[in-house]
């Protein structure tokens, strides 16, 4: 397929720059894909969806503040530096965006905070825009970790035009965020409270947990107009042999196996066994999912509303069905749902 196929008008008034008020009461589109049939739902209606023994499979990676601001020494000019991932914890060495880059040389310092709370010296050049720093920290992991929160913000995404707030801080992250690693938040997975989870768990619906450390790359546009020549970012990954278990137990009980968020399901994707089963795995994932696809695990998923010309809607039309989605987002379109992060869900089935 080509990429000028997922292409659709999308008004920049449908883009949600804010959460839902409640979490379970965003807008919920449930969308058959054998049929095509559309339903019009609150979030929370989920619940009538799934029953005993079903398996839900979250993302329990967790949001770190990765967004700082330091200055340059010498000059005290601002610069945005942007974690991306942790290289080595003993010499707290990280790969990180900068910007603007070009001021940014080997060799020089970054300032964090009034009382120079962390000090960074930049040691590689990775990218026009990345950086390796090295923080130049004496204390324990621990006390590093509580600086990085204190002068970190929440990596809202950059099409998001205000600060992040105190409210992001608990709203870009799922309740079940567990292991921290992830610069963009699993957003399919924000739609869930704990009262929602505590009523699906009461109608024996389970809950399998999966790791994927969202990357940047997850914003990042595809460039190219055959989709076999896009690359994407490696993203780590990991699942517990307990948690492949429950996911197992629902494929030989013939359930309904959903993966909640692109995430999740390009995590289980990248762990299939010979006979089309979970595997556990720790490992680092490129895996581009786009029609035609065939889907191993998951036989329902959980998703929000993506941009044009995204991989994230990519995988979504191959799991739906290419017409049945596109015609679904028109329809999204026309009925003013909320799209990306911080919008509404579809539940394809």
């Amino acid at each position: 397929m080509k990429l000028s196929q997922f292409k659709f008008n999308l008004p920049d008034s449908l883009v949600a720059h804010t959460p839902a008020n409640t979490r379970d009461e965003a807008r919920l589109m449930v969308l058959h894909r054998e049929t095509g049939q559309i339903e019009h739902k609150i979030f929370k209606d989920v619940l009538d969806y799934f029953d005993d023994k079903d398996v839900m499979i979250l993302n329990n990676t967790k949001v770190f503040p990765a967004r700082m601001y330091g200055n340059k020494e010498k000059t005290g000019a601002t610069i945005e530096v942007f974690l991306l991932r942790e290289l080595n914890k003993e010499l707290r060495l990280w790969d990180v965006l900068v910007d603007p880059a070009r001021k940014i040389r080997v060799g020089n310092k970054l300032y964090f905070g009034d009382d120079d709370l962390l000090i960074a010296e930049v040691v590689d050049n990775t990218t026009s825009r990345g950086r390796t720093i090295r923080f130049l920290f004496d204390g324990t992991d621990e006390e590093f970790r509580r600086n990085v929160e204190i002068l970190g913000e929440t990596p809202l995404p950059k099409y998001i035009k205000r600060k992040a707030t105190a409210e992001d801080k608990e709203r870009y992250q799922t309740i079940f965020a567990k292991h921290e690693g992830a610069v963009a938040a699993p957003t399919a997975g924000l739609h869930f409270s704990r009262e929602l989870m505590k009523r699906l768990e009461l109608k024996g619906v389970e809950f399998a947990e999966v790791t994927l450390h969202v990357g940047l790359g997850t914003f990042r546009p595809v460039e190219v107009e055959d989709l076999t020549k896009h690359k994407m970012d490696s993203e780590q990954f990991i699942i517990e042999e307990k948690q492949a278990n429950i996911v197992n137990r629902g494929i030989e009980l013939k359930k309904r196996i959903c993966a909640v968020g692109t995430t999740s399901m390009r995590a289980i994707e990248s762990a299939v066994s010979a006979n089309k089963t979970l595997k556990p795995a720790n490992d680092w994932t490129s895996k581009f999912i786009f029609p035609p696809y065939d889907f191993s695990i998951a036989n329902s998923m959980i998703t929000n509303f993506h941009t044009p010309e995204s991989t994230l809607l990519m995988m979504v039309c191959a799991f739906g069905g290419y017409e049945h989605v596109m015609n679904a987002y028109e329809v999204a379109v026309k009925e003013k749902y909320r799209f990306y992060s911080y919008g509404d869900a579809m539940l394809i089935i």
